[in-house]
């Protein structure tokens, strides 16, 4: 299907560290003590939570709803009682904390009813909203929720799975490929069927051959339409882009998709999820993650959701001169700020690091504009421009130098004579532009919100009056009916004026219309001091109209 191979620019090659831990199968991990299942799942959303504390779960079963077009459900990893509902640290370089749902497992690992779906049986619609409700989003580490990512099913030719693993030390694709190879194209055929493409390219890395073999063998038995290329070792060919060039030769301009070429990517670990999702109704809860570097028992287990890396160590023995933890590779993880981060969708590795393995980087040095980074950049961005502008806090001008289409594949930091940490530079500068945008939209809402007030408390204004008009119409009308004179056109302006009147005139009329009673053998000066007195009252009534507003 395919006749040759093409090249994106840049790159580098080091060390892949792949034999440490690609030896042993995957296994599978035991139900930890305690698991903490966050309810963002990635930086772009997060679910509303379905639980309280002390209440029963069964594996698989809901306990957050993915709320916006980008949120994806999340569910129990295991049987078990909800203790707690708390923030947690994240895997973050901030150290951040999100909410998360604390479960204590039972141990006896009960799912919830599931059934497979039938694809046939159903439209595409429903077939997207069911990967949404099982949580499906992609493994590569990214997190984009794969509903989403599937699209309107028209207008992609090419679908390219990816199992290019680029980054060293980790190896969970490579094993996955291996040993579920079957299960991993079923999944890539469905994916090919929502989105309507015509063929499946499955990109590998040439150093898995065990994987390459594995998935032609079983690529053989679906017939036409789908092929495992082995690419270049070269990081990052596992970059979405770098290995749609590599394939297609489609060359993704900055601020493009793949979905503008007609070509859309997924990760094998996607496809194996979407799989299980499909044919057997099960959520997402559990995923393979290296273990490796530094430790004992290097390789690969498939671990529940939530399980906290303190735990998760336990299976591979870190060594007693391990200094610190990286979650993800060497070149695009997270340094660790503390143990209790759970195991997330997005987590494919945990490397153990020890001065040895990974020497402390030399002080920082002055930029000297050698070019070295523009030259490795495979996004063909200008690093050092970036690094001026991020360090600087000049946001604006490093969004212009397109700042956003940098993947943090750290190919501009690795070949840096200076050893600067250019990658946390810019990832300082997206957390700085991202908070500021956080700050405008909320401005944006508290000034909309305050102009809604205002227009509503004039609309109500203007809706009372209006009331109050009609209803002093009303009474001048009957008044008019019964012979009765109405209010001086002066007051009927005024409908709260008009109103008083009005009920004044009642008030008159019905006083005029009680008959006195034991008046007759009264003397003239009775009846005189009680004309007296109504002479009063009735000038103190009007006075009381004239007062009212």
């Amino acid at each position: 299907m395919i006749t040759r191979l093409f090249g994106f620019k840049g790159g580098v090659k080091p060390e892949s560290h792949k034999n440490e831990s690609s030896g042993p199968p995957i296994q599978k991990g035991p139900i930890p003590k305690r698991l903490v299942i966050p309810l963002r799942q990635s930086i772009r959303s997060t679910a509303r939570c379905l639980v309280q504390p002390g209440q029963k779960v069964l594996k698989g079963e809901h306990i957050g709803e993915g709320e916006g077009g980008l949120g994806t459900s999340v569910h129990a990893s295991t049987s078990g009682t909800v203790v707690e509902i708390a923030p947690y640290p994240m895997a973050h370089a901030s150290g951040m904390e999100t909410l998360s749902v604390v479960i204590e497992p039972d141990g006896e690992d009960r799912w919830i009813d599931h059934t497979p779906l039938d694809l046939r049986a159903v439209s595409r619609e429903e077939a997207l909203a069911w990967l949404r409700g099982c949580g499906i989003v992609g493994m590569g580490g990214a997190g984009f929720p794969t509903h989403v990512k599937i699209g309107g099913g028209q207008g992609i030719e090419t679908l390219v799975i990816n199992g290019a693993e680029c980054e060293p030390w980790i190896t969970c694709d490579d094993r996955l490929m291996r040993e579920r190879a079957a299960e991993v194209l079923s999944g890539a055929m469905i994916l090919r069927e929502l989105i309507g493409a015509k063929q499946v390219l499955v990109g590998i890395e040439d150093n898995k051959p065990e994987a390459i073999a594995a998935m032609q063998a079983a690529a053989s038995k679906l017939g036409d339409g789908i092929a495992v290329v082995p690419v270049p070792t070269l990081y990052p060919a596992g970059g979405e882009k770098q290995l749609i060039r590599v394939l297609t030769s489609v060359e993704i301009p900055q601020g493009k998709l793949g979905t503008d070429f007609g070509v859309q990517c997924f990760n094998v670990g996607t496809a194996h999820a979407v799989h299980r999702a499909i044919c057997f109704g099960e959520p997402l809860v559990s995923r393979v993650v290296t273990l490796t570097g530094n430790v004992a028992r290097p390789g690969n287990y498939e671990v529940l959701l939530g399980t906290q890396v303190a735990e998760l160590l336990q299976l591979a023995g870190p060594k007693a001169d391990t200094d610190r933890y990286i979650m993800g590779g060497p070149m695009m993880g997270t340094e660790l700020q503390s143990l209790s981060v759970p195991v997330t969708k997005g987590t494919n590795c945990v490397i153990s690091a020890s001065p040895a393995l990974f020497p402390p980087p030399p002080p920082e040095l002055p930029c000297i504009r050698c070019g070295a980074c523009a030259r490795a950049c495979p996004a063909e961005l200008q690093p050092f421009e970036l690094y001026w502008f991020s360090r600087a806090k000049n946001f604006g001008k490093a969004q212009e130098y397109h700042l956003f289409d940098c993947i943090e594949c750290g190919c501009c930091a690795f070949v840096c004579p200076s050893r600067i940490p250019l990658v946390d530079y810019y990832r300082f500068a997206k957390g700085e532009i991202w908070a500021r945008e956080r700050e405008r939209q909320a401005s944006d809402q508290a000034r909309e919100r305050f102009e809604f007030r205002n227009y509503r408390q004039e609309r109500e204004k203007e809706e009372k009056a209006a009331k109050l008009a009609a209803k002093a119409a009303e009474t001048r009308a009957k008044l008019a009916d019964t012979g009765e004179p109405a209010p001086a056109p002066a007051e009927a302006e005024d409908p709260k004026k008009a109103l008083i009147a009005a009920a004044l005139a009642r008030a008159k009329q019905q006083q005029a219309a009680v008959a006195p009673r034991n008046t007759e053998d009264l003397s003239a000066d009775v009846q005189a001091e009680i004309a007296d007195i109504d002479a009063r009252r009735e000038k103190l009534n009007q006075q009381d109209a004239d007062k009212a507003p």
